[in-house]
């Protein structure tokens, strides 16, 4: 009889027991903050936007983005101003010659006043070594040699400045991967090996810094090459066009003579 009213009790205890076991193994849920964790991705994802790539490379890029203005700058001046119909005038000294082989000397000086560029220029400082109506050809050459030397070396300067621009760009990358890689073993001395994102912050800033570098020197390189070899294209026809208008002028001064 007490067997039998024990029977409901141990079943009981039993089901209690069982319903225990079973219990235990939800107690692990703390899973959940993996989940939590989970939406850590998105913040990884938001670096690699262009404002989260600014301001993880630090101060750095601060120079790095005035180099790119003034090479985007410079780049437009010189694609503006680095022209052959700019700076040769053709027509222009066409009209030269034909003045010149006649000696009007005076219409020859009035077309390079009144169609001022690199190459009218040069042959007005010549024709401005003409004194009392005589003819000097070599200081004519003279005086044309020297103005060319003064307009080179004008023109040549905003194209060196995109040579400047693009050897500095990389180094101030470089500056800023030193600074990062200087932070990330700062960090390493003051424990932060336990916290990875201490250290990939820096090393952003150190990566970030060189690749920036050399997006901005790299292009900035391309455009120095290709103006400086348009503008020694262009320099060649300036001597050209000076010497064909000295031989114009020697050989109508020659002409008079024989007369």
């Amino acid at each position: 009889m007490k067997t039998t009213r024990l029977l409901p009790l141990a079943a009981a205890l039993l089901l209690a027991v069982a319903s225990l076991a079973i219990a235990q193994p939800a107690a692990p849920e703390p899973a959940a903050p993996v989940a939590a964790a989970a939406p850590a991705t998105p913040a990884a994802g938001q670096q690699l936007t262009f404002g989260g790539m600014l301001k993880a490379g630090g101060w750095t890029m601060w120079p790095l983005g005035l180099c790119s203005l003034f090479g985007i700058g410079l780049a437009i001046y010189n694609a503006l101003v680095i022209r052959p119909s700019k700076m040769l005038k053709p027509e222009i000294i066409d009209q030269i010659k034909t003045a010149v082989a006649d000696l009007d000397i005076e219409r020859a000086r009035m077309l390079c006043v009144s169609n001022p560029a690199p190459v009218t220029n040069i042959v007005q400082a010549g024709l401005d070594r003409i004194k009392s109506g005589e003819l000097h050809i070599s200081s004519i050459e003279k005086g044309m040699e020297e103005y060319s030397l003064q307009e080179v070396a004008t023109h040549l300067q905003p194209i060196n400045y995109l040579s400047v621009i693009a050897t500095i760009s990389p180094m101030i990358g470089l500056l800023g991967t030193v600074s990062g890689m200087i932070k990330a073993f700062q960090a390493m001395a003051l424990g932060g090996m336990g916290k990875p994102e201490l250290l990939a912050d820096n090393i952003s800033e150190a990566l970030i810094t060189t690749a920036t570098g050399l997006i901005i020197g790299i292009p900035v390189m391309v455009a120095y090459f290709y103006f400086r070899n348009r503008f020694t294209a262009i320099v060649a026809g300036m001597n050209r066009a000076c010497g064909d208008i000295l031989e114009s002028l020697h050989a109508a001064s020659r002409g008079v003579a024989e007369e």
